[in-house]
């Protein structure tokens, strides 16, 4: 749970760090829009992925199933800086499927956290395998980091990709690529 008061606290430490004045006009509610603001992007902190995993439907076909292309804003760990993209979601049902708008959910859930990307897709592979115990899943992320764009080595544009497969996906090099060339 996010501590609103503590946060407010602490950005009014800040802009008196850095040599600004907290009081003036256009600062004055700044440390109320931060606390705010970070209530909201980091929600997930205690949030559960199975919540949305939970509500599942009979299939008989075992055919990969593909969510492609859910955009994500997360928040590095390291830096305090955003790192946003899109996540590639895939998985062989087991006999039962989830909504596809659960998906983009059980992505949410891990974005809006202090996170590291790498950490992030594998949570969001390993929650589905455990709600829905498919045959395989694999999750392709691809961000770019704020972190790499605005300071330090100054690379916009420069995109990181992770990649998580479990099950079926981990064993078979096939059904991995077939993966990557229909997420293409």
């Amino acid at each position: 749970m996010v501590n609103r008061k503590k946060i407010e606290e602490a950005v009014r430490l800040l802009l008196e760090a850095i040599g600004e004045e907290p009081e003036r006009d256009g600062l004055k509610e700044t440390p109320e829009r931060v606390a705010r603001m970070y209530g909201e992007i980091l929600g997930g902190m205690d949030a559960s992925a199975a919540q949305h995993l939970e509500k599942t439907f009979q299939a008989a076909d075992n055919e990969m199933v593909i969510e492609k292309d859910i955009t994500f804003y997360s928040m590095c760990e390291h830096h305090l800086m955003p790192f946003y993209g899109k996540v590639h979601i895939a998985y062989i049902p087991n006999g039962k499927v989830v909504g596809i708008s659960k998906l983009a959910r059980t992505v949410e859930v891990f974005a809006a956290r202090l996170q590291i990307q790498e950490r992030m897709t594998a949570q969001i592979a390993d929650a589905i395998m455990e709600s829905l115990k498919p045959a395989g899943v694999i999750v392709m992320a691809r961000a770019e980091h704020m972190c790499m764009t605005m300071r330090g080595v100054k690379k916009p544009g420069s995109q990181t990709m992770t990649l998580a497969s479990r099950g079926a996906f981990a064993q078979d090099e096939g059904l991995k690529n077939r993966f990557l060339q229909m997420i293409q």
